[in-house]
């Protein structure tokens, strides 16, 4: 929980408050392929992801696996709208590799914000960021090119190239693996 106790002392939290906000959480080892939200079946939790990675994926009428989100570690990961609304989760969240999650139920997130004001400061803007992101996400998706959308990865988040299998951000970004690896090549030689 190290890693828990040093975000919440970066974000502005002092030792004390560290402990008392890391305290509410448990630890759960997720193996790799597990699925630790499940679509169908509510998710009334928030994790931090102290290790490993998270694949958010749903699958479509006609059984294909659409990439929602990948999740790296020392993020925040949820069923955001099952988590907000206590409804069943629409996407399934899976560990890509071993994962180590230290996970917080939504009624302990309310007790902390009751009892630590800057901790409801803190859960409003993580909220705020994480809808600011899925709209982000959303606008590049109708808006942008595939070259646009991949040029901006290379910016934005260069490590998920580098830690998450082509396949799943292919799928993130809507194109096809074959698709991407051109994108790749293309880019590596300087042609668009």
């Amino acid at each position: 929980m190290d890693a828990l106790i040093s975000f919440f002392s970066h974000a502005g939290f002092s030792s004390a408050e560290s402990q008392t906000l890391v305290d509410g959480f448990r630890i759960q080892n997720v193996p790799k392929g597990t699925l630790w939200v499940r679509a169908g079946q509510p998710a009334p939790y928030l994790g931090f992801l102290l290790a490993g990675s998270c694949h958010y994926y749903t699958v479509t009428p006609d059984g294909e696996e659409r990439t929602t989100y990948v999740a790296l570690p020392h993020t925040f990961v949820a069923s955001l709208l099952s988590y907000l609304t206590d409804t069943p989760a629409r996407e399934n969240i899976c560990a890509i590799v071993d994962c180590e999650v230290a996970t917080i139920s939504k009624q302990e997130v309310v007790r902390l914000c009751e009892t630590l004001p800057a901790f409801q400061k803190f859960y409003t803007h993580l909220l705020e960021e994480q809808m600011c992101c899925m709209d982000r996400g959303r606008f590049d998706l109708i808006t942008l090119s595939a070259e646009e959308r991949y040029d901006k990865l290379l910016r934005e988040e260069p490590e998920l190239l580098r830690q998450i299998p082509l396949q799943y951000i292919a799928s993130m970004m809507g194109i096809t693996p074959r698709h991407l690896s051109r994108l790749r090549k293309n880019h590596a030689t300087g042609a668009n």
